[in-house]
C-alpha cells in the first residue's frame, strides 16, 4: 500500500481558520462532535463549538477555598496552560507551564491540583500530558530549571517522562533535552518523545507494567529545528512541528523525513540556531523568528468527523489554522467517533 502522504504538500492558501482573540493556543483537543478545546494563557481553555462560537473557561478553585479567597487567587497566579488531555470522566488535564504542576479542570472551570511533586521534590516544568487506553496518565517535564529559558541550551539534558497509575507517580526515563510532546503508536507499544533542544524524537518501548525497556532515536538524529508537537496518522506517519522556524513535517514508518509546509524567515532562523549552537541564544533572537500563518507552530491535532482535518496550535497566534490531510489521524484514547 502506497503511503497516502506521498507527494502531499500543505497549501497555505487552502487553510481555513477557527477561533478569534485566542491567547497562546498551544495545545488543542478535538471531540467527535466537532468541538475543539484550546489551551489559553488567560488561565484556562477556550471551547470552540462546532458552529464556530467560542467560550473561555477560566480555572476556578473558589469551591475549594472560598469565593475570592487568597488561596483561590493564588491557584491561577502565574498560570500558563500548556498541554491538555481528556481524563476518563471527560474533565481536562492541564499541564501548567506557569505553576509547575498537573491540574484537573471540570468543563465548568472547577479545578484542582493533581500533582506538583515527585519523590518529595518539586516536579519541574510540566509541559505535556497524555492519557492512554489503560487509564494511565503520562507527563513530560522539560527541565528542572525554574527559568526555562536557561534550559534552551545544547548543554542541558535534565528533562524526563513520568507516569501516574494506581501505584502513584514515578519517573520512567530521564536525560532528555527539553522534553516536550509525547504520543503512543497504535498498539501503545512505543512511546514517542520530543526532545526540543535535541532537535530529534526518541522513542521508548513500554511494557505492560509501564516500564521503559528500550530507548532509541526515531528518524533523523537532527531534524534541523526545534520540535514541539507530534501526532500520528492512521498509516503510521508521525507528523510534527518546528517551533519558531515554523515548519510542519512528517516522518514515515521507515524513518524518512518529509517537509510539508514552511512559513518562516530563513535568515532569522539561521541566526537563532547559530546562537543556540554557541549557547548564547537570547529571547530577542527567538522572537525574531516565526511566520505569518500562526507564529511559532506548536502542535498538530487531527480533528473533524473523519479525523482528516488538522488543526495547528501555536504560541503566538490568535486563531487556529486548519488544513485537510490525505489520511485520517490516529484516534486518541478519548475519541469515540
Amino acid at each position: 500500500m502506497a503511503n497516502p502522504i506521498d507527494g502531499f504538500q500543505i497549501d497555505p492558501d487552502g487553510l481555513r481558520y477557527v477561533g478569534e482573540g485566542l491567547q497562546r493556543p498551544e495545545c488543542i483537543l478535538a471531540e467527535a462532535d466537532g468541538s475543539l478545546w484550546s489551551a489559553d494563557a488567560r488561565g484556562g481553555v477556550v471551547h470552540i463549538r462546532p458552529d464556530g462560537t467560542q467560550r473561555l473557561v477560566v480555572q476556578d478553585q473558589s469551591d475549594s477555598f472560598g469565593q475570592n479567597s487568597d488561596e483561590a487567587r493564588r491557584f491561577t497566579e502565574g498560570t500558563l496552560p500548556n498541554g491538555l488531555a481528556f481524563d476518563r470522566d471527560g474533565s481536562i488535564l492541564i499541564s501548567n507551564f506557569g505553576t509547575d504542576r498537573l491540574e484537573r479542570m471540570q468543563r465548568d472551570g472547577r479545578s484542582e491540583v493533581v500533582i506538583d511533586q515527585i519523590d518529595g521534590q518539586p516536579i519541574g516544568k510540566v509541559n505535556f500530558v497524555l492519557a492512554d487506553s489503560k487509564g494511565r496518565i503520562w507527563l513530560t517535564i522539560s527541565t528542572m530549571i525554574r527559568n526555562w529559558m536557561k534550559a534552551i541550551s545544547p548543554n542541558i539534558a535534565d528533562g524526563y517522562v513520568a507516569v501516574m497509575d494506581e501505584n502513584g507517580i514515578r519517573i520512567v526515563a530521564d536525560g532528555f533535552r527539553f522534553t516536550n510532546e509525547i504520543r503512543f503508536d497504535a498498539t501503545e507499544e512505543w512511546l514517542y518523545v520530543v526532545e526540543t533542544t535535541g532537535r530529534r524524537i526518541s522513542r521508548l518501548r513500554i511494557d505492560d507494567a509501564g516500564q521503559a525497556t528500550h530507548r532509541e532515536v526515531f528518524g533523523p538524529e537532527d531534524t534541523g529545528g526545534f520540535i514541539d508537537g507530534i501526532a500520528f496518522d492512521a498509516y503510521g506517519n508521525l507528523w510534527g512541528t518546528h517551533v519558531m522556524s515554523d515548519r510542519i513535517f512528517a516522518i514515515t514508518p521507515d524513518g524518512d523525513f518529509r517537509v510539508l509546509l514552511e512559513d518562516f524567515n530563513p535568515q532569522a532562523a539561521q541566526e537563532m540556531y547559530d546562537a543556540f549552537a554557541e549557547d548564547r541564544l537570547t529571547a530577542d533572537q527567538m522572537l525574531a523568528c516565526g511566520g505569518q500563518i500562526a507564529p511559532w507552530f506548536a502542535s498538530l491535532t487531527f480533528c473533524g468527523p473523519d479525523l482528516r482535518d488538522v488543526a495547528i496550535g501555536s504560541l503566538r497566534g490568535t486563531r487556529i489554522p486548519i488544513f485537510r490531510a490525505p489520511v485520517a489521524g490516529l484516534p486518541l484514547a478519548h475519541w469515540t467517533g
